[in-house]
């Protein structure tokens, strides 16, 4: 896990994001406020995920969005003008369809309550989506862009549901796995992950959070969202060898993976294709191995048997 800690101090590299906006036209929606960027806008990693939260607020305001992130806006400059925004059709396709696999699976999924972001500090989705009854929320994401993100939505007044519980866990390679079983995580249970503005800097990286979640999530759970698409090219050269190439890479980590097509997104939801040069690979995975809470729990039972076993035999005699 040593290089996750080198690289969680570095900017990350995601969606293709436009500069800090300039501009005078005022937008407001669901009476949203917007922050300023003042001396924060020296932080990579928080002028990043500022800029994803701004194309989130530019879809919410055209007249049929994609999504809506009724939050958004509290991230966004106060001089921020929508005309300005390089517009990012892929990164609201694959934020629709992120968040409509996280619904959705949590609901039709018995006894999955677990939800894991991987996320820049200012995803609203524990805020902005219809979670069910009981579900447990965690955020893992840099500790100083959260904070900032923390302060601002509650300023903007958004809460979690009621019924719902949210955690944040700061991103320290050294203490992740700790953190998260320390604030209730459960491998024996199912889980699903989501992989969205996260910095990922290397290869070696990505594959560090494939075995965290290899380790850490039930057989049978999900891991979903988006990678830099420079890191397969790097490897590869070839964008036709890249489905084989990401079966791969999973298949080391005991994961059966999907790329999923933008232009299907966005047929599927009656959007014209574009051509636009995305950064990105979305894709979805299953866990196909035990987690380590789940071989715990076979190791004491083969205990047990092979005990009771012996003492079955001691009586006997």
């Amino acid at each position: 896990m040593e290089s996750l800690a080198r690289f969680a101090s570095l900017s990350p590299i995601a969606v293709p994001l436009p500069s800090p906006f300039r501009g005078s036209r005022r937008l407001r929606r669901g009476g949203v406020l917007r922050a300023e960027l003042s001396n924060e806008g020296t932080d990579p990693l928080l002028i990043s995920a500022m800029d994803a939260a701004a194309l989130r607020f530019q879809e919410t305001n055209r007249p049929e969005p994609l999504l809506v992130d009724p939050y958004a806006g509290c991230f966004v400059t106060s001089d921020f003008e929508i005309k300005s925004m390089k517009q990012s059709p892929h990164y609201c396709l694959s934020t629709r369809y992120i968040d409509d696999k996280l619904v959705s699976t949590v609901n039709h999924t018995d006894a999955l309550k677990q939800v894991v972001l991987l996320t820049d500090g200012m995803d609203t989705r524990p805020y902005r989506l219809k979670w069910p009854y009981l579900t447990l929320i965690f955020d893992i994401s840099p500790e100083r862009v959260f904070k900032v993100a923390n302060e601002r939505l509650k300023d903007a007044g958004a809460k979690v549901p009621q019924t719902c519980v949210f955690l944040h866990v700061p991103w320290e390679p050294s203490k992740i796995e700790e953190t998260l079983y320390t604030k209730g995580f459960s491998g024996t249970r199912p889980s699903i992950w989501a992989i969205q503005g996260f910095p990922v800097m290397t290869m070696a990286n990505f594959e560090e959070i494939l075995d965290l979640v290899g380790h850490m999530a039930m057989e049978g759970s999900y891991f979903l969202g988006e990678l830099p698409a420079w890191l397969a090219e790097t490897e590869i050269g070839k964008k036709t060898e890249l489905s084989s190439w990401m079966d791969n890479i999973f298949t080391r980590h005991n994961f059966k993976v999907k790329i999923i097509n933008y232009d299907k997104i966005a047929k599927n939801l009656g959007r014209q294709p574009t051509s636009e040069n995305y950064g990105n690979i979305l894709f979805i995975a299953e866990n196909l191995r035990l987690s380590d809470g789940q071989m715990e729990i076979w190791r004491r039972t083969a205990r047990r048997i092979e005990e009771d076993g012996d003492e079955d035999g001691f009586e006997e005699l």
